[in-house]
């Protein structure tokens, strides 16, 4: 009994998947469209998923967005016009890639800058270590004592 219960769990498990794909959307009418619509979305954010793009994303939000682009570009605005009415939309978010901006320094410029105060603080604390350590000539009495080790690890060595 129990293997016929693994076998039909098992076969349960293999369709799981197959019911929980999505059909593939159609490819518009022009494939001029479709072109322009699928370099918008290159450049364009999905709200829902992090870091994706809204050509990458199978979020449902996502295909919203692509029909409504679609639509703009059906009515002939141009990708400028279709940005900046995404923009006002949803914000500076929506773009993929943000503007350099002075909203947008600290993005852009803030790895550098912390990179440039760490490799500063590095430096400042080698050079300040290199000048604490003073060299001073061995004395007599340091050189025969290390002359001593050396002979008696060479004694062992032998």
């Amino acid at each position: 009994m129990s293997r016929a219960l693994f076998l039909s769990l098992s076969l349960l498990l293999l369709f799981v998947p197959a019911a929980a794909a999505r059909d593939a959307q159609p490819l518009g009418d022009d494939p001029a469209v479709e072109a322009r619509l699928n370099r918008l979305s290159k450049e364009l954010r999905c709200l829902v998923c992090r870091n994706e793009s809204l050509a990458d994303s199978p979020a449902g939000l996502a295909d919203d967005l692509r029909r409504e682009i679609r639509e703009q570009i059906k009515a002939g605005k141009s990708d400028q016009e279709i940005i900046a009415f995404l923009q006002a939309r949803y914000g500076e978010y929506i773009l993929y890639r943000p503007r350099v901006t002075p909203m947008t320094y600290l993005l852009w410029f803030g790895p550098f800058v912390l990179l440039l105060a760490g490799l500063a603080l590095l430096f400042y604390y080698i050079k300040q270590r290199r000048d604490s350590i003073s060299e001073q000539p061995l004395t007599a009495d340091d050189r025969r004592r290390a002359e001593e080790l050396l002979a008696v690890s060479r004694k062992e060595t032998a």
